[in-house]
């Protein structure tokens, strides 16, 4: 039987552990695998001739090269999972803040500063919210993201973000909840893991914290995360959650979610991915 092609976005020198299981994988389904390094260099007729073969194309990058691949190939015409649309609509964080203010979902109070830093500086004095945490409305795995405890400190963070960054993309004030993260991964709109985010400081991300422990889903949090899911587009995503005087808060939804958080649950996770993409691509096992 002639193998299916499946087109596979990532990033980095060599292949990682999810690239091994993907193709290994993909072998035992009879499906073909064609990989796009977003640290490598593509001519555009090279990169619309691989693309071209592909019934669908699965973007496992975080890094801001790799949207403009997604965008690339949408615009042969070629599924993308997860699209473009999904991206700035559902990651970006103001927008993402928006749509949960609209559902009446619960998310730590946030404004949107302005570019001016007189005006900025100006809102945040307004808002009130000491300390507070600043973000960029993209951003991952932490970075663009500081807590500031007075407006002095904010205006030297905002600073740095606008010199750090090769664009200025907006910012956004938030309120500080002190508690761990609360990660929740799901696949195809279903629930495949909750783990524990937890750091001795302020912020837990799952860069600096080596062991990831289980918590169970209460039916006040599975009622938020279905609402989630009916507002957001991201097919494959992983939900942080906090929580505050017993009461649960949506903090931000992201596309392209670790997949390794525990790594005897990494290749049940890649098959479920795999699951979808088929379905997607509409290839029976």
């Amino acid at each position: 039987m002639k193998k299916r092609v499946i087109g596979y976005i990532y990033s980095g020198r060599g292949l990682g552990k999810d690239e091994k299981i993907f193709l290994d994988v993909a072998e035992k389904n009879n499906v073909e695998l064609i990989m796009f390094n977003t640290s490598k260099y593509y001519t555009e007729k090279k990169l619309e001739e691989k693309a071209k073969k592909c019934r669908l194309i699965f973007n496992t990058s975080a890094e801001d090269i790799a949207m403009e691949f997604v965008k690339t190939f949408e615009n042969l015409g070629i599924r993308v999972v997860d699209s473009s649309i999904s991206y700035y609509y559902s990651e970006d964080k103001w927008i993402f803040y928006l749509h949960c203010y609209e559902n009446d979902i619960s998310t730590p109070k946030t404004i949107l500063l302005s570019e001016h830093i007189d005006l900025a500086l100006r809102e945040l004095k307004k808002f009130n919210q000491w300390p507070v945490i600043l973000k960029r409305v993209m951003g991952t795995m932490g970075e663009f993201v500081d807590k500031a405890k007075n407006e002095e400190h904010a205006e030297m963070i905002i600073k740095k973000f606008w010199k750090k960054g090769s664009e200025r993309f907006p910012i956004i004030a938030q309120e500080f909840i002190k508690s761990p993260s609360y990660r929740v991964l799901v696949i195809d709109k279903k629930i495949v893991q909750s783990i524990l985010k937890y750091n001795k400081g302020w912020k837990s991300t799952g860069n600096y914290a080596k062991r990831f422990p289980k918590f169970e889903i209460d039916k006040k949090l599975l009622k938020i995360i279905k609402k989630v899911n009916k507002i957001s587009k991201i097919k494959i995503c992983g939900i942080d959650f906090l929580k505050k005087d017993n009461k649960w808060y949506v903090l931000e939804i992201n596309a392209e979610p670790e997949l390794g958080f525990i790594e005897d649950e990494r290749k049940m996770l890649i098959e479920k991915v795999f699951k979808l993409l088929m379905k997607e691509a509409r290839i029976k096992n």
